[in-house]
């Protein structure tokens, strides 16, 4: 393969900024993602003379790091800064995952490769333009899988310190980020076993550990001040995350099965098909391994046995093993000698990260479908919706809208009579998402999977008039992966009309 290094580097990081930066502001001005929404609540109730953030989900970092450098403080800004960085971190995972495949391949052109496969991953571009933690665990991830590299060829003091910079960053924006320190263990363990300087390996390890507790604690104070509030939300978080605390938005992994689940929704939405099925067949043709591939396979085969076991199943919780399967597609590729194509296999790889950008060049589909209606349907017309979503559907004043609570419908035999009766008052009814209907189409719910059945057959008396889809996965159909998928920028909406 012919290859200009110098100007397909270039070419990267205009593609890196674009992809990563363009369109922050999506949405329209509305903000659908629940922790976006609870982090910019977080700092904006925050003041110079009170940085106590009152929520313990996630450590203080990044609402710090988002407090000091909002220009405004109102909600719009600081949800639009914490996008921002979210971005800023995306981009410099991929620097050092740019040299952590120099290490890996030995070669210039598989490493730009490989970012390039990483820029076109449809999660990492969600997931940079969501004001989450995300982006930052992945910075973390992918610094101290280089730091252990580094380690590994040189145990000197200052890649400790950094680290222990590093992974204190990481606890401090979120508890479950201890798990991604471990590049840095198993670099001291490939060490032991070459029986270099194990006294002196011993005494960094122990400084790692205590620098990186003392980091997270000045960048998260307020878990370690107030900490029986910390140790309280904590214990939700980890019941909900266990499935012993029961929620109505995690009753999509009721009946998952563990590992089976990621593999079938969400990496080939996240990744893309073609690097997915790429990523499985490179995995049989990588020989005698070198240590540095060993360093970054195993630290992220522990975190997808810890996390895929786990009973909440979230995209998110995948998102800092994005990686693992372009990297794995980078071997496949290498195999190909036939330049074309190779060339043709790159495309289809870049292929459903070009097509996942089109959400940021259109109006968002909740707005768009809101105009619809309100140049459609009579303004006095009522409307069925659903609720338990951050932002309910954005529809005109002028509709009385009945945002009807669906998790609920189940729980007690008075919220059918509810149903029933909001059934008969409406004209209209809008399914804003997939998150309900995919949910509770199961015996466990059962007046729910009565009245979507009859719905979707017409036979409660509605019919279909029109429906707003803009799948985000090409080859694939968005609604049948993880709901965080689509739910959040991307939903498919219907509109149902009494007959």
């Amino acid at each position: 393969m012919l290859f200009n290094h110098k100007f397909f580097f270039v070419f990267l990081f205009v593609l890196i900024t674009f992809t990563r930066f363009y369109k922050l502001n999506w949405g329209n001005g509305f903000f659908f993602n629940p922790d976006e929404n609870n982090m910019a609540n977080s700092v904006l109730q925050m003041g110079t003379n009170n940085l106590d953030p009152k929520f313990y989900a996630y450590g203080q970092f990044p609402l710090y790091l988002t407090f000091f450098t909002t220009p405004h403080h109102d909600f719009k800004t600081i949800a639009l800064t914490l996008r921002f960085w979210s971005a800023v971190f995306s981009c410099f995972s991929l620097v050092f995952f740019y040299f952590i495949a120099l290490k890996i391949f030995k070669s210039k052109k598989y490493s730009l490769i490989f970012i390039l496969f990483l820029i076109f991953t449809p999660g990492l571009i969600q997931m940079s333009h969501f004001g989450t933690t995300e982006s930052i665990l992945l910075f973390v991830f992918a610094a101290n899988i280089l730091l252990s590299f580094k380690i590994y060829d040189s145990p000197q003091i200052r890649f400790f310190l950094l680290a222990s910079l590093v992974s204190g960053i990481g606890l401090a924006t979120k508890i479950s980020a201890l798990i991604l320190t471990t590049p840095i263990f198993f670099s001291l363990l490939f060490l032991f076993f070459k029986k270099i300087k194990i006294r002196k390996l011993f005494l960094d390890s122990i400084l790692f550990i205590v620098l990186t507790i003392l980091i997270s604690i000045i960048f998260s104070p307020y878990s370690l001040i107030n900490l029986s509030e910390f140790i309280s939300t904590m214990k939700y978080e980890i019941g909900v995350a266990s499935g012993s605390a029961q929620v109505f938005y995690t009753r999509q992994f009721i009946g998952s099965i563990p590992y089976i689940f990621q593999l079938q929704k969400i990496f080939p939405y996240a990744n893309g098909f073609p690097i997915f099925i790429f990523g499985i067949f490179g995995l049989s043709f990588i020989k005698k391994p070198n240590p540095y591939f060993l360093l970054t396979l195993f630290p992220s085969l522990i975190y997808f046995i810890y996390q895929g076991q786990l009973f909440a199943k979230w995209t998110r919780f995948m998102s800092p093993i994005f990686f693992i399967f372009p990297l794995l597609s980078v071997y496949f590729i290498k195999k190909i000698k036939q330049n074309y194509f190779a060339y043709l296999l790159i495309f289809l790889c870049i292929l459903p990260g070009i097509y996942f950008m089109k959400i940021y060049f259109n109006k968002d589909i909740r707005v768009e479908a809101s105009n619809w209606i309100n140049d459609n349907i009579d303004s006095q017309s009522h409307i069925l919706s659903e609720s338990g979503n951050v932002v309910n559907f954005p529809l005109s004043n002028n509709f009385t809208v009945d945002n009807f609570d669906f998790y609920t419908l189940d729980e007690d035999d008075k919220n059918l009579e509810k149903l029933n009766q909001s059934i008969n008052q409406a004209k209209y009814i809008i399914i804003p998402s997939r998150r309900v209907f995919k949910n509770q189409n199961n015996p466990n719910f059962l007046y729910s999977q009565n009245y979507y059945q009859k719905l979707f057959s017409g036979n409660l008396g509605f019919n279909l008039i029109k429906t707003f889809s803009k799948n985000n996965s090409l080859f694939l159909n968005s609604e049948n992966a993880e709901e965080t998928w689509s739910v959040f920028d991307n939903p498919t909406i219907r509109i149902y009309q009494r007959q």
